[in-house]
């Protein structure tokens, strides 16, 4: 009888330890666990230097506060982590995300999540909808490789993008992009107040030019001049520069330029693979993205613009890059 129970409770742990290694074997296996480097625009985080799958962490907060929308003019925003665009996340494809999503406490409104790089329902949105001084979080994969917008989709979700919470999420392919030189983040975004462009104090949202399509902003980064000026992004002659674009609208098409360049490598749609080469201009739709390459030649100040030219001249939407070195007679002569 013992010899027949001691069979019996071997058996067992045998038959669980083998459900176990099965059950186990569907889990994918993390070498490291890390939490994401988030960095507000223009800047990027550093590449990903690891090629194995990781568990990253991501840590949003929504907070509604006032800003400057341009000199003189102030509006209030909802933004993640306190700037428009949100911080730049940058994540590897296979990565476990972990986005952990809170509202502050002194928001109005209820905030969620939704990452166009997330394969699930809403992008996240629906497991994400965060009262003020809550928080939520959910777990996805990464499994496509290319630049996202992700962004507010509480309703009504235009009103929530167009105050400002948007931003853009890169996932990296598995070995990486191409090294270049220099990195930047620029966002594109609209802003519908219901004083005119320019015009003092503190400035409301306006929902019927939302709804017209009738921004009195159209802006880089966030404000006027993000840009511009001592703000303006900083290259070499001879360097490589990619830039990250994105636009979060919410209405309109940006035609993006830079003035006296042309873009070496588009890649199209932000997709992880170039798509076409020699491009003067490149549509990024509302909700979309492209990653650009360009090699800068020769010294002197680019224009980064929306080409629909009425929005960079009246609107603002234009950058500065701020090329310096050596001239390049043969390429660009100014002396005749």
């Amino acid at each position: 009888m013992r010899i027949s129970l001691w069979f019996f409770a071997t058996a067992c742990i045998i038959t669980l330890t083998s459900c176990d290694a099965i059950i186990g074997s569907n889990k994918p296996a993390f070498k490291s666990s890390e939490t994401a480097e988030l960095t507000v625009a223009p800047k990027v985080p550093e590449t990903i230097t690891r090629r194995h799958k990781a568990h990253v962490e991501v840590n949003l907060n929504a907070v509604e506060k006032v800003g400057q929308l341009a000199d003189g003019v102030d509006y209030r925003f909802w933004t993640f982590n306190g700037s428009v665009p949100g911080p730049f996340i940058r994540v590897r494809v296979g990565d476990e995300v972990t986005l952990n999503l809170s509202n502050h406490p002194e928001s109005f409104v209820s905030h969620n999540i939704d990452l166009h790089a997330v394969t699930g329902p809403g992008g996240g949105a629906m497991v994400t909808a965060t009262k003020p001084g809550e928080s939520t979080r959910f777990t996805f994969a990464a499994l496509h490789p290319g630049l996202y917008v992700y962004h507010c989709a509480t309703a009504p979700v235009g009103v929530h993008i167009a105050n400002g919470m948007y931003g853009l999420i890169l996932v990296e392919p598995v070995d990486g992009l191409p090294a270049v030189d220099k990195e930047f983040y620029v966002m594109q975004g609209e802003f519908y107040t219901r004083g005119a462009f320019g015009q003092p104090g503190m400035q409301l949202f306006d929902y019927q030019a939302a709804l017209d399509e009738e921004p009195a902003y159209v802006v880089f980064n966030g404000r006027v001049g993000s840009l511009l000026n001592e703000n303006a992004l900083q290259a070499r002659v001879g360097e490589t520069v990619r830039l990250y674009v994105g636009n979060a609208g919410p209405g309109l098409i940006s035609s993006f330029h830079v003035m006296g360049e042309m873009f070496d490598v588009v890649y199209g749609e932000g997709g992880p693979f170039p798509t076409h080469e020699h491009i003067q201009t490149t549509l990024i739709p509302a909700g979309g993205a492209a990653i650009i390459e360009m090699k800068v030649e020769v010294p002197g100040t680019y224009m980064l613009v929306d080409h629909s030219i009425f929005r960079a001249i009246n609107k603002v939407a234009m950058g500065m890059l701020e090329v310096s070195g050596p001239a390049q007679l043969d390429i660009f002569n100014d002396t005749l």
